[in-house]
């Protein structure tokens, strides 16, 4: 499956990276000072639903469409659209979806909310939550690709 959308690892350069985390961090923060809410996309996307108790259904529509429609300007602008192979099966890929929000719902957030902003932030709870994401994702990657030849 080819996406044409993302620059795929061939792409990579450490300004370009730089510029990718100050643009996530200075997004984060504007949020944060204008909204007073997290950037945390599970949350974004989880309220979309009703109820809708705040009034701030729109901010969380620009910001999920933003989300959706960034690589695409970045390809539109850099005038560099790269092909991204996704090599896993289209199945595999839905169940690791939904573990994933599921694993967010427990958590009580994603990376974004608790990776970016809440180690930022130095909250303990965050802290914790982010080191377990990443223990669990080296373990499931290894295990999927060492243990189970799963690719």
């Amino acid at each position: 499956m080819h996406l044409l959308l993302s620059t795929g690892m061939s792409g990579f350069s450490p300004i370009s990276a730089a510029i990718g985390g100050l643009c996530i961090g200075l997004a984060s923060v504007l949020l944060m000072a204008t909204t007073g809410r997290i950037a945390g996309i599970s949350g974004f996307v989880s309220r979309l639903l009703p109820p809708y108790e705040d009034g701030q259904f729109l901010v969380r529509v620009a910001f999920v469409a933003g989300i959706i429609a960034g690589p695409a300007i970045y390809a539109f602008t850099s005038g560099t659209p790269t092909e991204v192979d996704v090599t896993s099966n289209v199945p595999l890929l839905m169940a690791a979806g939904f573990l994933v929000g599921l694993g967010t719902v427990i958590g009580s957030g994603c990376t974004s909310g608790h990776g970016v902003c809440g180690t930022a932030r130095l909250s303990v709870r965050s802290i914790v939550a982010t080191l377990l994401f990443l223990a669990t994702a080296m373990t499931t990657v290894f295990l999927m690709r060492h243990v189970l030849g799963v690719q």
